[in-house]
């Protein structure tokens, strides 16, 4: 498994309202700090065995270090379109490209038990790859591909390991998976 490291950097997230539309902008740290409702995304990578590319979350990140997720997830820089965001991100996450499609919305609401909450206007995109990831260490600790099936079950069993975003959008996600 090839990795690299790239640095990280201080961001700026897109705060909107419940139809997406912007109101404005704020730090990230704040943003999480204060439960305020932030622009992201969230990308799912399938093979073409219809396998899902999920990644377990690097230790050091400041919510939800350690847990199993999908393919890449973050947020929107201001004046960046959205889809430009998942391709910018996607390579510098996974080491990836693959051409990325738009599959749904949903808005969710979770609060850590550090303090922190995420409240995102979250834009679900889709792409189809065999290429093997190049993980950013910063972000990414390990990756493994798995079948939706194999996924429901494991996060039956252990459902600590996953992030909650995976696990609220999992039913729309089945509805959208693309087919071999």
């Amino acid at each position: 498994m090839k990795k690299h490291l790239i640095d990280g950097q201080n961001e700026t997230l897109i705060l909107v309202n419940e139809q997406d539309i912007q109101i404005g902008v704020q730090d990230k740290l704040s943003v999480h700090l204060e439960g305020l409702l932030h622009r992201a995304f969230s990308i799912f990578i399938f093979n073409s065995q219809s396998e899902l590319l999920l990644q377990q979350r690097a230790t050091g990140k400041y919510h939800s270090p350690g847990l199993w997720t999908n393919t890449c997830c973050s947020h929107p820089r201001p004046g960046e379109s959205t889809l430009d965001a998942c391709n910018r991100r996607l390579y510098e996450e996974m080491g990836m490209r693959a051409e990325l499609k738009f599959s749904f919305s949903f808005l969710y609401q979770y609060k850590f038990l550090n303090g922190l909450t995420e409240h995102e206007y979250d834009h679900v995109f889709i792409g189809q790859t065999d290429q093997e990831p190049e993980i950013n260490l910063n972000e990414v600790q390990e990756w493994k591909y798995i079948s939706i099936p194999d996924l429901e079950i494991e996060i039956g069993l252990n459902s600590e390991l996953y992030t909650p975003w995976l696990k609220i959008c999992m039913a729309k996600l089945k509805e959208n998976i693309p087919s071999k």
